[in-house]
């Protein structure tokens, strides 16, 4: 939108301004620097008693509107004369008159933060009755007002603004830019969007609902940092929300759009398993799973199921990184390394390679929710977590599977719900020695799977096939049979079962059925 700039104000004098912040940082050393500039401040409540304790001379709310606060403080800023100082045109001849006949001395600057709802209500999960009292009244509307006439009035939300504004006084001895006015509203619009969506969000968590997704959908995230470019140089990017609440860089060049992206998939599939264990993504997809009570042994077992694939792929560790597995891993280029954590040793090796990216993993990931977008909106569903023992699972063939087996089974479906669909997973109770995904057909995947192993110099006698989906024929039973796969674990539900049992029965295989799918578009 362009906006007529023909009677805007380019510099703006401040002479008054109106605080009040639930957020202190910096909050002292920001007013003193207002003073430099004869600023007269007025304040409310806690804001008020902590300039007043740094000997700050500050008038109250009431010194400005001869009216006291009431109800217990939930009525303050919510006065005519506040509101007809912060919304008066400077422009407009009839404000200007009506402002000078009520004797309404105007507010230039207003800085006020909002009670942390966001922070304290949702991720606390307050009882209603505590909640409500964190919902800012009177700070959003000063807010809303000061950055609707931001052409007349200055207004910031965000501590790390104060050094800015102070800046710039100094620039222009005590006055500010239509460009600075300009920029400051727009943050302020983006923060109170924010928070009534949090508000909105919580009241939707309570009371009683059959609806488990919410009427609307609001994104609440900040922009973290703006990205190189995204999937590929021509696309800009940027990342928003927590994503460094969850991981640490400790070394390397800065994250790109595909690190990030890796790196949640490594640590979503490495998150599967409680022994040791590593794996290797490439492109979000797994090449390689190994799980041992030496993470070394774990690494070589990941490591070996595709060693082409592994090149330039990311690597996960659910443990310490020790220095000999380690060792291990710098002789392979990698973009990225993931543990929970590297000792001081470890940290000084890895980080020879300048560019390689460590990443701490600090907690589990707790999203549960994902969302992909389409034409005009967004998709959005429950992250999948389900997962199975072998209590759920149902032997459907004649020949009821070993214990080692069963194993080998349940590994392969814990990798395979995290690779592209059609997906296919050869394994062992400790290690994936075949992947095949996102192929246009399932006997595709199972083919491709194979050929990796084959590849890898790997003997897929005796192991399990683990399909994300159900097997529409019974082609990719008798390719797994060829190689000597002795057991299978599927979904189930197409209406070929009977024939895909049959082919399993016919090799003596062990066929189970999980009645649970994991596609992964």
């Amino acid at each position: 939108m362009n906006i007529n700039q023909t009677t805007k104000i380019t510099t703006l004098k401040i002479k008054r301004a109106l605080i009040s912040v639930a957020d202190k940082s910096g909050l002292i050393d920001f007013v003193k620097g207002l003073l430099q500039w004869d600023i007269e401040i007025i304040s409310t409540g806690g804001t008020y008693n902590e300039l007043l304790k740094s000997g700050i001379s500050v008038k109250t709310i009431e010194d400005f509107t001869g009216f006291p606060e009431i109800l217990g403080g939930r009525v303050k800023t919510l006065n005519p004369r506040i509101f007809g100082a912060i919304l008066a045109n400077l422009n407009n001849i009839e404000h200007i008159k009506e402002v000078e006949k009520l004797e309404i001395p105007t507010i230039d600057l207003v800085v006020v933060n909002l009670y942390p709802f966001d922070k304290q209500s949702l991720k606390q999960s307050l009882p209603l009755e505590e909640a409500i009292e964190l919902i800012d009244i009177g700070g959003q509307a000063l807010l809303r007002a000061a950055a609707k006439n931001f052409e007349n009035k200055v207004v910031i939300c965000n501590p790390s603004r104060y050094n800015i504004l102070i800046e710039e006084l100094k620039k222009n001895k005590g006055c500010v830019s239509y460009n600075t006015r300009l920029e400051f509203a727009k943050e302020v619009f983006q923060y109170t969007f924010r928070y009534e969506a949090y508000v909105a969000k919580y009241f939707s968590s309570i009371g009683e609902s059959n609806k488990k997704m919410p009427e609307t959908f609001s994104l609440l995230y900040r922009k973290v940092s703006e990205l190189r470019y995204g999937e590929n140089p021509h696309q800009q990017a940027a990342l928003y929300g927590d994503f460094y609440n969850y991981f640490e860089k400790l070394h390397g060049k800065e994250l790109s759009f595909n690190n990030i992206v890796d790196i949640e998939a490594a640590y979503e599939l490495i998150s599967e398993f409680t022994e040791p264990t590593a794996a290797i993504i490439k492109h979000t997809n797994p090449c390689g799973v190994g799980s041992d009570d030496k993470l070394f042994n774990a690494y070589q077992k990941a490591y070996t199921t595709d060693p082409k694939a592994a090149f330039g792929g990311v690597i996960a560790f659910n443990r310490e990184l020790d220095l000999e597995t380690a060792k291990a891993v710098n002789e392979l280029f990698t973009e990225v390394i993931i543990a929970p954590n590297f000792p001081p040793e470890v940290l000084e090796f890895l980080r020879k390679k300048k560019d390689r990216r460590l990443i701490r993993s600090l907690k589990p990931l707790d999203e549960e929710i994902s969302i992909k977008k389409i034409a005009g909106g967004i998709l959005v569903q429950e992250v999948d977590r389900e997962n199975i023992s072998r209590n759920d699972l149902k032997v459907v063939t004649k020949r009821q599977p070993t214990e080692e087996e069963i194993s080998a089974m349940l590994y392969g479906w814990r990798v395979v719900k995290h690779l592209k669909s059609n997906a296919i997973v050869f394994s062992r109770p400790d290690r994936t020695i075949g992947v095949g995904a996102g192929q246009m057909s399932r006997v595709d995947s199972t083919k491709f799977a194979i050929l990796k192993a084959k590849k890898a110099k790997l003997d897929l006698k005796g192991s399990a096939m683990a399909s994300d989906g159900f097997f529409p024929f019974p082609d990719s039973i008798k390719e797994a049979a060829k190689v000597g796969v002795t057991a299978v674990i599927q979904p189930g539900g197409s209406i070929r079962d009977a024939e895909v049992i049959k082919a399993a029965d016919e090799k003596n295989m062990a066929m189970v059925f999980t009645g649970i799918r994991h596609f992964k578009h």
